[in-house]
């Protein structure tokens, strides 16, 4: 069905009373709606006489997974069919991290058994939109509901800025799943944003560092330059300026970037997040875990984009 834009909704946006800034801990009575809406239009609620329709057993997958991670018999109480007792208990939860867990199942869901089985869902179930426009459908109401969250390369992430988001982490994520040699800054980079979203700032910081090792490793193997597993970041950076990983003319930006990197990421991640805390408890700052993973993602995006100019 989409998104039809209602004139209160347009009156909102020219009046400049549409959200802003992004929230986190809660989600909106009216989003909650949208999204049992859209999961009805791709998925679908027909039945078949004898036997369960694909869409019954998607939702009996679904309700059958998250009880088991839960450790519950049902997520309803005496309800009719596995969809009732999944979208009923997402439409009276209060607790984020459950809401998104919900979400992000039935987006994986979606995105995967869905968009492999499209004609069948579209022609014999007759639903009416397709994996791609219930996955855009969903970010868009999340950004017109001012919740701060995406799904995106088959997780719920986190979203600070919408320029940043933009401009800068998902070309990094498709630059990660794009190649395959770039699998373990991908898994990485993914855990870093899923610590971010729960909060846990110290282990974000560390796999911020790891994902940013792991692409510079990748890089080296790929180009089958001379390291070691072992190697630190700054160690890393050295070998990949030494190949001429960037064209020589811009060796002084390339020593920028070198010093930059040494006291961004790296620096952030030795001082907080790689050694014991010593007798004070060490607090990491939500700011400081933003940058961090924006200065990941941009340094993977840089690095990827320079490999690929390479003879």
């Amino acid at each position: 069905m989409g998104i039809f834009e209602l004139f209160s909704t347009r009156k909102k946006r020219l009046n400049g009373e549409l959200p802003d800034v992004y929230k986190y801990d809660v989600l909106p009575e009216p989003l909650k709606v949208q999204i049992v809406q859209i999961v009805i239009d791709t998925i679908g609620l027909k039945e078949e006489y004898g036997r369960l329709s694909s869409a019954m057993m998607l939702y009996e997958h679904i309700h059958n997974t998250l009880c088991k991670e839960y450790g519950v018999f049902t997520l309803g109480s005496n309800q009719k069919n596995d969809f009732s007792n999944v979208y009923d208990y997402f439409l009276t939860e209060r607790k984020i991290d459950k809401l998104l867990d919900v979400i992000e199942l039935t987006f994986k869901v979606i995105d995967n058994f869905v968009r492999l089985r499209q004609n069948e869902f579209t022609n014999h179930l007759k639903t009416k939109q397709t994996a791609d426009e219930a996955i855009n459908e969903l970010n868009h109401r999340f950004k017109a509901a001012g919740v701060g969250y995406e799904y995106t390369s088959g997780e719920i992430i986190r979203i600070d800025s919408e320029i940043i988001h933009s401009t800068v982490i998902k070309p990094a994520l498709a630059l990660l799943q794009g190649s395959s040699h770039f699998d373990g800054a991908q898994n990485e980079f993914l855990l870093a944003h899923e610590h971010y979203r729960h909060k846990r700032y110290k282990e974000c910081i560390a796999d911020c560092n790891k994902a940013f090792e792991s692409c510079m490793k990748a890089i080296c193997h790929n180009q089958g330059w001379s390291y070691s597993p072992k190697d630190p970041a700054k160690k890393l950076i050295n070998t990949c300026l030494s190949n001429n990983l960037v064209p020589s003319y811009m060796q002084a930006q390339l020593n920028g970037l070198a010093n930059l990197l040494e006291s961004g990421l790296p620096t952030i991640r030795n001082s907080n997040a790689g050694h014991g805390q010593g007798t004070n408890v060490v607090t990491v700052e939500d700011d400081l875990v933003a940058y961090a993973l924006h200065l990941t993602a941009s340094n993977i995006v840089f690095f990827a984009e320079c490999e690929k100019k390479l003879p």
